[in-house]
């Protein structure tokens, strides 16, 4: 961490460092004890530090026009932000990964190109913006996605895990700052001189710094290696080898730097799914490294290739792979549960949520459009402020105030009063505020069925499948989320809601299956998170996804199945039960969607009812993918000249259905280019014939022309 903070002092155009580590690792404490180290700027001052908060709106960060000024002379002036304070000096922000990701966008321009472009209000100004960043995250709460990721320069990854030794002393210096921190200061000022020196001596070095042929040939072999995205990482490599050269106080760079400036740039480059944590293996780059120092300088690179195949030949060939396992989790497990893998994952239909009331949500994810609680978003309409406005609309108030300027000129009384008055006159009741349309992210709570019934034809794998589908779509969006599964006679909040889908993942893998279904149980518990998150923040967006078959088979008031005088009382208490408790869910609008697991042939179909009191839209397993709706909306789409393949599924089986749209897409083209048709009627004639039972299906089909 040190070193990657010192090697941006040096040298700027590496493009700052993002630190990783855990909660009291002393991420903060090493930043901002940076500035002390930093050579004093032209103008003799120590390099300035400025935090960005999290909450920091665009204008504040980029600048903006300057309303007092526009009003009281009506000309046009820049009002310079975070970024133009922080030139030539170290923009912090703590918690990068919870920042708006467009301001992200914004800070990793300007620090790449050294000037910040303000475009906006009718104001085009650009200054210099020349600035080392530094972004401390925790990956507990959530990570930055790839595509930001990359652009950070350097990522190191801080080490929670210290020595008792260690210990006692961040201790004992602690206890001694809190004690005299000036006295401590003295005692530490002439390492921090020695360093400062060390720094401004390598920065004048740097220039002078030579990167070979072969040590570029070895960076970009390294990064081929790897099979990393785009050439950022060969570039910051390559900048980054020939600052630590300097740091060591030598003009050219050994395999040793490239070796460390890999470990350094490669880490946050190397994901390539977003629930892989970012990890290097070194094993790979040791041999690349080795094999560079021990060939002959005056060696081709193709021998070096035949000699590397050579090695790879003389290994074992018997020798199997491990093959990986499924983990078994801890615990108390029963003798019917059984641990499925995750099928693999797919790209699946947006799940919308659409907020059920106009309150202002903050904004910082993709799911769901709503009014923003910030100044952020865009601009798309004004309003009266209820309270000091925050965000002025300048364009309404002065339409708003334009009809009046004549009688409340005419009102000033004399000609000297008239001269000394701005050159618009504005009431505080002409005042309005911006209405800003952002999107927001949701709170998907995943209910899972993990009863005995799931594990029939390996269903658990499909399911698990699905929620990884419906996790990486939370994670592209933004969305915080939860996982609750329900099995034998209890559900079980398996992960509080939170922002990190890695956990979501993990827990997912081990999630076992086995018992019966307590639905309404599960149903039950959900409708609790969902109030408890409520009662923390009044503005969250629920999402309640229920994967289940609907086939209930405990009540919330017994420990075991239901019993025949319970299905003579009320038909069948459990699934009586839980659509009693989707109709609560609906009362309380919360927005749900029921995923039908049911793949077998024959389907019972009680998972309908049951989305049906929830007043939730209930898609089969199967129809989660993103090409069975695009499917859907060409069908509902009006038709052109063209004739449109039918691919709707009405009624009757599958391979019916299958059959029929078939035979109706087979006859499309041969109706003639002039007209369109929609199926209008769908009906399946099944019966059996012969000794062998085969299945056969009578299919009429009635269309309908559109004009």
């Amino acid at each position: 961490m040190k070193r990657a903070l010192i090697l941006n002092a040096i040298n700027t155009r590496i493009g700052g460092v993002l630190i990783r580590g855990k909660k009291g690792t002393a991420k903060s404490t090493a930043v901002r004890s940076l500035a002390a180290l930093l050579p004093e700027v032209s103008v003799t001052r120590q390099v300035r530090i400025v935090d960005l908060p999290v909450g920091a709106t665009e204008d504040r960060l980029v600048g903006s026009l300057d309303i007092e000024q526009a009003i009281k002379t009506g000309s046009r002036s820049f009002e310079p932000g975070l970024i133009a304070s922080t030139h030539r000096g170290i923009l912090y922000v703590d918690e990068v990964n919870l920042l708006n990701d467009h301001l992200v966008d914004v800070l990793l321009d300007a620090a790449a190109m050294g000037r910040n472009y303000v475009e906006r209000e009718g104001i085009s100004v650009s200054h210099a913006a020349q600035f080392i960043l530094v972004g401390t995250m925790n990956p507990e709460e959530g990570d930055l996605r790839p595509q930001l990721l990359d652009r950070f320069g350097l990522a190191v990854e801080v080490d929670s895990a210290f020595t008792p030794e260690e210990r006692r002393e961040v201790v004992k210096r602690r206890i001694a700052y809190e004690d005299d921190p000036f006295g401590f200061m003295d005692k530490w000022q002439d390492s921090e001189a020695e360093e400062r020196e060390r720094i401004l001596h390598s920065q004048e070095l740097l220039g002078k710094v030579h990167v070979s042929d072969d040590i570029l040939e070895l960076i970009t072999d390294i990064c081929a290696e790897y099979q990393v995205d785009g050439l950022r990482a060969d570039i910051v490599m390559y900048k980054t080898a020939g600052t630590i050269a300097a740091y060591e106080g030598r003009n050219h760079v050994l395999a040793d730097d490239v070796r460390e400036a890999a470990e350094m740039a490669l880490l946050h480059r190397q994901r390539r799914q977003p629930f892989q944590q970012p990890h290097l293996v070194t094993e790979q780059l040791d041999s690349m490294i080795d094999d560079f120092q021990n060939r002959p300088q005056n060696r081709e690179p193709q021998d070096q290739d035949q000699n590397q195949s050579e090695e790879q030949d003389d290994g074992d060939p018997d020798s199997p792979e491990p093959e990986e396992q499924p983990p078994t989790p801890p615990g108390d497990s029963g003798p019917q549960d059984q641990y499925y893998e995750v099928g693999n994952p797919f790209s699946v239909r947006s799940l919308q949520v659409k907020p059920p009331d106009h309150r202002a949500r903050p904004a910082g994810g993709r799911r769901a459009r709503t009014i923003s609680g910030s100044p952020s978003g865009r601009y798309v309409s004004a309003a009266t402020p209820q309270d000091k406005a925050s965000d002025l609309a300048l364009d309404a108030t002065l339409r708003t105030a334009a009809p009046h300027q004549v009688e409340r000129r005419s009102g000033l009384g004399s000609q000297a009063d008239t001269d000394n008055a701005p050159a618009f006159l504005i009431e505080p009741w002409d005042v309005r505020e911006k209405v800003r349309e952002t999107k927001t992210g949701s709170l998907i709570l995943f209910v899972v069925d993990a009863s005995g019934s799931m594990g029939a034809q390996r269903r658990m794998v499909a399911v698990k499948g699905a929620i990884l589908s419906l996790l990486l779509d939370a994670y592209q969006r933004r969305d915080r989320v939860g996982l609750i599964a329900f099995r034998g006679t209890s559900a079980q909040v398996l992960l509080p809601p939170t922002s990190s889908v890695d956990l979501a993942h993990t827990l997912l893998q081990e999630m076992p299956t086995g018992g019966r279904t307590p639905l309404s149980r599960g149903l039950m518990l959900a409708m609790e998170v969902i109030e408890a998150e409520k009662q923390k923040d009044r503005s969250v967006l629920p999402l309640l996804v229920v994967l289940s078959d609907g086939r209930a088979n405990v009540a919330m008031g017994s420990g075991g199945p239901s019993s025949a005088s319970d299905q003579a009382e009320g038909g069948n208490l459990p699934l009586a039960e839980a659509r009693a408790m989707a109709a609560a869910i609906k009362e309380q609008h919360i927005s749900a969607v029921v995923i039908d697991t049911e793949t077998d042939f024959l389907r019972l179909g009680l998972a309908e009812p049951v989305a049906e009191a929830m007043g939730a839209l209930c898609i089969k397993l199967e129809e989660l993918h993103s090409d069975a709706l695009a499917d859907t909306v060409r069908m509902q789409m009006p038709m052109s000249d063209k004739p449109t393949p039918v691919t709707r599924r009405d009624s009757g089986a599958p391979a019916a259905n299958k059959a029929a749209i078939e035979v109706f897409n087979w006859w499309l083209p041969r109706l003639g280019s002039n007209q369109g048709f929609q199926l209008q009627r769908l009906t399946c004639y099944h019966y059996t014939t012969g000794q062998r039972q085969y299945r056969k299906s009578i299919v009429i089909a009635v269309a309908r022309g559109v004009k």
